[in-house]
């Protein structure tokens, strides 16, 4: 069986020129043959306002996985197949995973897009340059410390941390300016993975250049000593920090295996940030094709929630439908059985396991969306355990059907798409899980309660101190961080957890993004590398083929 790198490299891939033709993109920048930047603010020659947006989602993943950027991937060369004009938007992968243990983002099997190895190392360099403009502002609000602190900034309370794309524990916690005067004022410091940086969540979700340049300013680095919120503003860093970000804020086009147009850009993660690509992006798509295809990560309680919660309702659009990817295997891992048995037939574990699905189901309901379930299916995967799946979704009023895309790329996600493109037409109607003039906590318990399933939120000493702090701030949406393993703020709680506790430890302000983020559990905004981490398989001959990359 080849492996996904290896289906990558044998693709015929076309040239960047033929696919911005296909869209009708004059104004783009060639990033080698293959990939292009778009001129987001060109305007459209074609506008389309009626563009549907599809939004793929997920169950709670698990180790067995669950193909969701190959279902969105596959979803659009299928529509693509049927004679639609469809526009495949996703993020762009993290080091920080690609060299860890989750792996890539470009899809998997049949249904990728390409030039993989590019897309999930450098790409265009975007990543880098968020790293670049967030540490720019770090380095500027240290040395206005070390200039004399025109500004009276208190160092014991410096909110804003530096940033790294890449999985590094270490850098969690550290004590930096030490050795002296001269380097700087000692203090308690700390990395982010550029992913959940709040730079990138602001370059996620600005509109254009000038409103980047905005929000970039409205970022809270820290208080004075009287406890007066610090801007990056105050720091005159935006213009700078834009610079910087120019190229990188314009949209990246590439291809899938089939030809199939798709727009990446930004790349934060889910379970600590909003994990959704780019309003750029988006609006870009809404204007070159009739179906935009787009994901939002990990399980639909934390991706699909903020995609409407946040991104929705700052774009005011809505998706027309919502593909709910799950797999047998997952849902039997959530049951309770073990990774190595999972291949066989085990329908008492497959029960267990399967209200992981039936409650995002409800959820999505909920929001008031069409839903479709695609189980996308495996070898090991017997008949009587899809007809189950199928049979449970069925009897909670939604589509299920079997995708194929993994092994048969668009043709195996014809039957997916047809029933996308008829729940798209079904009417539906937004509705948020709460209210934005609803104070913090009150917007906190309405997502650990309506969306998690928590019999209860508690919070520590430091999280009410920081709301009541946060409150001046105006009517901001939260973005839950939490483990993306569980309803709950506990990885082990598989399956659909009930009256459990959810455990607010801190909550902190993302000013540049528009949101406040209430951290859950023992989630960490840096992560940490596995004990054998990905990396160590990687490697490259002497003709700059590399191997290894899933």
């Amino acid at each position: 069986m080849k492996t996904d790198i290896q289906i990558a490299q044998e693709a015929k891939i076309k040239p960047i020129s033929q696919i911005a033709e296909k869209l009708g993109i004059k104004d783009y920048i060639p990033f080698g043959h293959y990939k292009a930047k778009i001129n987001a603010a060109t305007p459209n020659p074609n506008p389309n306002p009626t563009a549907k947006i599809i939004l793929v989602t997920a169950i709670s993943p698990t180790p067995a996985g669950e193909g969701k950027t190959t279902t969105t991937i596959g979803l659009g060369d299928a529509m693509q197949r049927l004679g639609e004009n469809a526009v495949i938007c996703l993020r762009e992968p993290s080091l920080g995973p690609v060299f860890g243990m989750k792996g890539g983002a470009t899809g998997g099997g049949y249904a990728q897009v390409i030039p993989m190895e590019d897309i999930n190392l450098h790409f265009t360099g975007d990543l880098h340059a968020i790293t670049t403009a967030n540490n720019l502002l770090a380095a500027m609000l240290d040395n206005h410390i070390q200039q004399g602190n025109a500004l009276n900034l208190d160092p014991r309370q410096i909110t804003f941390k530096r940033a790294m794309d890449m999985n590094d524990r270490q850098l969690r916690k550290i004590i930096s300016g030490i050795g002296g005067k001269a380097n700087g004022t000692p203090r308690e410091d700390g990395f982010d993975i550029t992913a959940a940086s709040e730079v990138m969540a602001t370059f996620c979700l600005s509109e254009n250049v000038e409103d980047l340049k905005k929000n970039l300013a409205s970022i809270v680095v820290g208080y004075t000593y009287k406890g007066e919120p610090v801007t990056a503003g105050q720091l005159n860093a935006q213009g700078a920090m834009t610079a910087l970000l120019k190229e990188a804020f314009l949209p990246n086009l590439v291809q899938t295996l089939e030809g199939t147009p798709a727009i990446i850009h930004g790349g934060p993660f889910a379970n600590i940030a909003h994990g959704c690509n780019t309003v750029a992006a988006t609006r870009l798509s809404m204007g070159l094709g009739d179906y935009v295809i787009t994901e939002a990560g990990f399980g639909a309680d934390l991706g699909a929630e903020k995609f409407l919660n946040i991104k929705c309702r700052r774009m005011g659009i809505a998706p027309s439908a919502v593909v709910l990817v799950a797999t047998i295997r997952a849902l039997k891992y959530h049951g309770g059985c073990e990774k190595e048995n999972l291949g066989k037939e085990n329908l008492s574990a497959l029960e267990k396991g399967i209200p992981n699905l039936t409650r995002h189901i409800e959820n999505i309901k909920n929001f008031g969306l069409p839903c479709v379930v695609a189980i996308n299916n495996f070898p090991t995967d017997t008949a009587a355990e899809v007809e189950f799946a199928k049979n449970t979704v069925s009897a909670m009023g939604a589509v299920c059907v079997l995708s194929e895309v993994f092994a048969k790329g668009g043709e195996g996600g014809i039957e997916l798409a047809h029933a996308v493109i008829k729940a798209a037409k079904e009417p539906s109607a937004l509705k948020f899980s709460y209210e934005l003039d609803q104070p913090i906590k009150t917007k906190i318990e309405a997502l650990a309660k309506g969306i998690y399933r928590a019999a209860e939120v508690s919070f520590s000493a430091e999280a009410a101190s920081q709301i009541r702090k946060l409150e001046k701030f105006g009517n901001l949406p939260v973005c839950m961080a939490k483990t993306q393993y569980s309803f709950s703020d506990d990885p082990k709680k598989l399956g659909a957890p009930k009256d459990f506790v959810i455990t607010i430890k801190q909550v902190r302000l993302s000013a540049g993004a528009g949101f406040v983020v209430a951290l859950a559990g023992d989630i960490m905004t840096m992560p940490g590398l596995p004990k054998v981490p990905s990396a160590e398989q990687i490697d490259v001959d002497n003709n700059g083929v590399i191997d290894g990359l899933f």
